[in-house]
């Protein structure tokens, strides 16, 4: 059966880690779907939107790719003239136009704390220039990413959280593969990294088809079973 399914192709965002859609991964290998969690570099958005176009031309057959918060910027980015990629999934992600960032969508409406829970370390990168990683203070993790994920996974999530560039989540997006490409789109209602008023107004920008779950921006996590059931909609509403 697997062979007759499309492969889902996972993109987290910044402070996480592929290992944030575990549960989702358990939900659609269950229902003999081929997954694949990629690591999302977060190292700025042409790179990583690069990155994960290189993974999804090595899949064979169609995808449905799936993109969580920052995420969602790199997988409308990357799946922009892909023939194989037949729907696009944002999970309390950003859908953003041709010239808009991450930081500008977010600013959108208010809503946000993310900004005044973040920690600047800076960072010299491979090539010798300066730059700065995020992370979100530890001691405020739970409540700003993952307020209804129990407190015992949230503090695993916030000691092994990948920081993102500044820079990526400043950098504008190219022409969006949204456009072109089918979206299905989850607003977390409890979010406080992307307020879902932000959401709502990107998705009905988008056409998309919409479902609101009542849970933190690490839905994915707490949730599980309501993000695999948007992904199997998707999957099947695009053959």
């Amino acid at each position: 059966m697997s062979a007759q399914k499309p492969t889902i192709v996972l993109v987290h965002g910044a402070f996480a880690d592929s290992s944030s859609w575990n549960g989702v991964v358990e939900k659609l290998q269950s229902h003999d779907y081929p997954v694949v969690a990629a690591a999302n570099p977060l190292r700025g958005l042409t790179e990583d939107s690069a990155y994960v176009r290189q993974l999804l031309a090595s899949v064979d057959g169609p995808v449905v790719l799936v993109g969580h918060s920052y995420g969602g910027s790199v997988i409308s980015n990357a799946a922009k003239g892909l023939d194989n990629v037949k729907a696009l999934v944002f999970v309390a992600a950003f859908l953003p136009d041709e010239g808009e960032s991450a930081v500008a969508l977010s600013e959108k409406f208010p809503g946000s704390t993310l900004g005044e829970n973040l920690r600047p370390v800076p960072i010299t990168l491979p090539d010798g220039s300066e730059a700065v990683d995020l992370y979100i203070e530890k001691a405020r993790f739970h409540q700003q990413f993952a307020a209804d994920v129990p407190e015992g996974a949230a503090a695993v999530m916030a000691a092994t959280q990948r920081p993102v560039v500044d820079a990526a989540l400043a950098e504008d997006a190219s022409a969006p593969a949204w456009k072109d490409i089918p979206s299905w789109v989850l607003v977390a209602s409890e979010d406080r990294n992307i307020p879902a008023r932000v959401q709502t107004y990107m998705a009905e920008r988008a056409n998309a088809t919409v479902v609101n779950v009542a849970a933190s921006h690490a839905v994915a996590v707490s949730r599980p079973g309501e993000v695999a059931r948007l992904i199997n909609a998707a999957a099947q509403a695009t053959g």
